[in-house]
């Protein structure tokens, strides 16, 4: 076998037991959130808290359903407490949803989570190899690109 082929095979299966530990990461952040919202509920409020107030039917062709299966999804989140639905005066067919201070807290929840996981780990290495790690990832994630929201809403994110 080729020495090329044999390092990619390596670094993939070392890129796999990394995924595999961030991935683990995410879970456990998600794990208190979960109690609360759907897996699905809670990447719009992630897609709300990025974007800001958005029109109800821009933010379901972001996350690919059809508008009708967002209404009740719709429904459920502003019931929680979590969006609140805002008239447009403009225009009263068009209805927007911003997240609310409490969707906003449980996504800051989840992100200060995962920031707190992951900086425990980071702490268990030489400063060093953070600074080649964070190098290597921020790399990584360019090559890779961002998640469509039919991969991101397959796995619940």
């Amino acid at each position: 076998m080729p020495e090329a082929t044999v390092q990619t095979s390596s670094v993939t299966d070392d890129l796999l037991l990394a995924s595999r530990a961030l991935l683990g990461i995410v879970a456990r952040s998600l794990t208190e959130a979960l109690e609360h919202v759907t897996l699905p509920q809670f990447r719009v409020l992630v897609l709300l808290a990025e974007i800001g107030p958005t029109r109800v039917g821009e933010l379901a062709d972001r996350i690919r359903v059809h508008p009708s299966t967002f209404s009740r999804t719709t429904d459920r989140l502003v019931r929680g407490g979590w969006v609140h639905r805002l008239d447009n005066p403009e225009n009263r067919r068009e209805v927007h949803l911003e997240l609310s201070a409490a969707g906003a807290a449980l996504v800051a929840d989840v992100t200060e989570r995962r920031r707190t996981e992951l900086e425990i780990v980071l702490d268990r290495l030489p400063a060093t190899d953070q600074q080649k790690i964070a190098v290597a990832m921020a790399r990584f994630a360019q090559a890779a690109g961002e998640p469509t929201p039919p991969v991101l809403l397959g796995i619940g994110l």
